[in-house]
């Protein structure tokens, strides 16, 4: 059959791909003249940095309130929110450590670096250097209506984590009221962001551009660095941590595992959505793992929209690819706001499109400049598939274990 272009080019992954094939041979051909295209690539910027704020703020509110609201389910929430919560914790140190072992965005030269971000100064950017205690004082607003204003993303979740709480608890007749204008405001943003994300093409090209034109071919190296280190850390989390917690703390055997879980992680890889692999995932929990309905009717819904260490992992990683490629050294106080960050980002992702885009929340907790990030929108999706198939698997692994020490 032959390939329907009309259909093709109404694609926006197809249209993001074929920006970044332009761009790559307009920089080639142009050479560093090619940032001429530079004001069309921080248009894009800007208007992703306008919607990230109120992104964040609405969809964490969504996700606690949802959280807050599972306190019912007594020991099933705890153990599945624990499970969550230190995965996830897990998964950030990991990619930290990996991070910082193999520096997939190291070696670029720091002039050709300035040259790229149209030489402005980095070093503004790059987060304050503090102290323990300091560090946790810095999370907690004073006031949250200044920490939304200046863009305090820790702030920010911190607030809106606690408020999402409270409001989960409340009686449902109040709740509902709320619920529905929450629900509507994300639905609104969600409009916002589909329509931004149309001039993604025009964002890529401009960057790819500028890049190809002022660091040669070498960035696409760079990104092969960051997509074997995430393959590596992904699976150590899949065969090392996942694993460890079925021997240990379940009833299934390794083997079997292993075995049952190829289905839905093939559906994972060919769809890349949690949500879509949810009902696939369900089937083999009861039919073959032989878990107990309500554990899976419980645990692997909520784990397919807020359980995400394969997300964790990427942003944590593309951070310090980008932290490395401008040259950034990341303070103790930077690497705990990007852990804190990305974990709580990955649990409010639920009804964001665009797992990158969330990527913008995690660098500006770190300080890290954003200009570089369009980049990774063309492969987004093959870094999409892999995260996808790493958190359907710690749905199920979760499954397990709550089955284990809830029904016994």
């Amino acid at each position: 059959m032959g390939i329907n272009l009309k259909k093709a080019l109404k694609n926006l992954g197809v249209l993001i791909l074929l920006a970044m094939v332009v761009g790559s041979v307009a920089g080639y051909f142009m050479g560093e003249s090619a940032v001429v295209f530079d004001p069309l690539g921080r248009i894009f910027i800007l208007l992703i940095k306008m919607l990230v704020i109120p992104l964040i703020f609405i969809s964490i509110l969504s996700g606690a309130m949802s959280l807050g609201a599972t306190k019912k389910a007594g020991k099933v929430a705890v153990i599945t929110l624990s499970f969550i919560f230190i995965t996830s914790i897990i998964a950030g140190l990991l990619a930290v450590v990996l991070g910082s072992w193999f520096e997939p965005g190291s070696g670029v030269d720091p002039e050709v670096v300035k040259k790229f971000i149209n030489g402005q100064s980095i070093e503004h950017t790059a987060a304050a250097s503090l102290g323990f205690w300091e560090t946790i004082e810095s999370f907690i607003p004073a006031n949250p209506v200044v920490a939304l204003v200046e863009g305090n993303i820790l702030q920010i979740i911190v607030f809106c984590m606690l408020l999402g709480f409270g409001i989960g608890t409340i009686a449902s007749d109040k709740k509902e009221i709320i619920t529905k204008m929450i629900d509507g405001f994300l639905d609104a943003l969600i409009w916002c962001i589909k329509v931004v994300m149309w001039t993604a093409p025009v964002g890529v090209f401009a960057l790819m551009a500028s890049a190809v034109g002022t660091l040669g071919f070498d960035i696409f190296a760079k990104l092969a660095n960051l997509l074997w280190v995430n393959i590596v850390a992904l699976l150590f989390m899949w065969l090392g941590i996942y694993l460890l917690l079925i021997h240990f703390f379940s009833n299934i055997p390794v083997s079997q595992f292993l075995k049952t879980m190829i289905k839905p992680q093939v559906v994972a890889l060919s769809t890349s959505s949690s949500l879509a692999t949810l009902s696939v995932n369900m089937e083999v929990a009861e039919r073959e793992l032989k878990l107990s309905k309500e554990t899976v009717s419980f645990v692997l819904p909520l784990g397919a929209t807020i359980n995400m260490t394969g997300n964790v992992i990427y942003y944590v990683l593309a951070t310090f690819f980008f932290a490395q490629f401008y040259g950034i050294e990341l303070s103790i106080g930077a690497y705990t706001a990007v852990i804190i960050t990305a974990t709580l980002s990955a649990i409010g992702q639920a009804g964001v499109p665009g797992p990158t885009l969330t990527l913008f929340a995690v660098l500006i907790a770190g300080g890290i400049p954003l200009e570089g990030v369009p980049l990774l929108f063309a492969v987004d999706r093959l870094f999409d598939m892999l995260r996808t198939m790493l958190n359907i698997t710690g749905d199920t692994c979760c499954a397990a274990i709550v089955d284990k020490y809830t029904n016994n």
